[in-house]
């Protein structure tokens, strides 16, 4: 399927990518590269000189984010009847773009949807295995407020494919741009596990087929537990994701999460606060010292192997040149030598 038919019938005109969306932004922040500034928050991209005109060109990028997200919602929506429903028939995305909001920030968004009712309709289609029931597109916050207060939810009911579903969740979240990076990371990855296409994929996230592969190989390194425990991480952005994942990959971080898990401090941290205290314990600095490789050398005194041991992982690299074959040899008896362990181990332990 050619991507520029994925959005056919959902989509008539040309909606703003991120990077369109966040041209202004970038240009500042390219601009102010090489000042010197003291930076209060280690996450914010823009801090010290020239607050006022940061202000400014943040609520310029809200409104334009806004109208943005207004314009996608509304070519979503065309051409089908708004409808009260029973939010009790209506069921999640099968993949979720979110991760779980704060008790707090869900019953503001309620308290507003009480105040003021539910301005804009979502959208959904008729749930493609199970009759009289409905999947969402887009509006989980709505959908959850709506059943909380007891209320219907408003929402536009059309036919979409699998692909047509993924593409319109994606588009209408990336106008609003309200996803963080490892949301993002986590719906790619969540739709390629379920087989969705790279192609389909792009065209939800709006993005090329190098930044998707970052994104899924982040997302991909960086446990569950630790996504869970960090959460949505709004200023972290991808090069710190990057970073941590690297430094996921160099170290056994399951004990770290799970005292960190036990502590207060760090789950009543908001999101950001949590990134960074999980990403500086898990700097070099606070790693193990790996321990001075060893040599083996062969009878004649030649280097043949070098032996690296770290916290979890004990690495034998073999050199070809001196002993050709010798790898391949050991790897082929690696079930004997195992099998010779445990019998010397069993010995010793009886």
């Amino acid at each position: 399927m050619a991507r520029k038919n994925l959005l056919s019938g959902l989509l008539d005109e040309p909606v703003l990518g991120p990077d369109e969306i966040r041209g202004e932004e970038l240009t500042a922040v390219n601009l102010t590269r090489g000042r010197s500034s003291t930076a209060a928050d280690p996450l914010s991209p823009i801090s010290g000189r020239g607050a006022v005109g940061a202000m400014s060109r943040s609520l310029e990028l809200l409104t334009a984010e806004v109208e943005a997200a207004r314009s996608v919602e509304a070519q979503l929506l065309s051409g089908a009847n708004v409808v009260e429903l029973d939010p009790g028939l209506v069921d999640p995305s099968p993949v979720p773009d979110r991760l779980p909001v704060s008790a707090e920030t869900q019953a503001a968004f309620t308290a507003a949807v009480r105040d003021h009712g539910q301005q804009v309709p979502i959208l959904v289609r008729p749930h493609p295995t199970v009759g009289g029931r409905y999947q969402v597109a887009f509006g989980h916050r709505r959908l959850r407020a709506a059943n909380e207060l007891g209320r219907p939810v408003r929402a536009c009911v059309k036919e979409l494919t699998d692909d047509e579903l993924v593409v319109a969740q994606g588009q209408e979240n990336n106008a609003r741009q309200d996803l963080t990076f490892i949301e993002r990371a986590s719906f790619a990855a969540a739709l390629e596990s379920r087989g969705i296409k790279r192609e389909t994929i792009m065209a939800a996230l709006l993005v090329d087929k190098t930044e998707l592969s970052r994104m899924i190989a982040v997302r991909c390194a960086v446990p569950d537990i630790i996504v869970a425990a960090i959460g949505p991480a709004p200023k972290a952005g991808r090069r710190r994701w990057m970073t941590l994942a690297e430094r996921v990959a160099a170290s056994d971080p399951g004990p770290l999460i799970q005292r960190f898990l036990a502590e207060t401090a760090f789950s009543s941290a908001t999101s950001d606060e949590r990134f960074i205290r999980v990403l500086a314990a898990l700097s070099p600095q606070s790693t193990t010292t790996p321990r001075p490789r060893e040599i083996w050398s062969t009878p004649v005194g030649q280097e043949a192997a070098r032996i690296e041991r770290g916290s979890i992982r004990f690495t034998l690299s073999i050199d070809e040149r001196i002993a050709p074959a010798f790898g391949d040899y050991l790897f082929s008896k690696l079930d004997e030598l195992y099998a010779a362990f445990r019998r010397e181990q069993q010995g010793r332990e009886s």
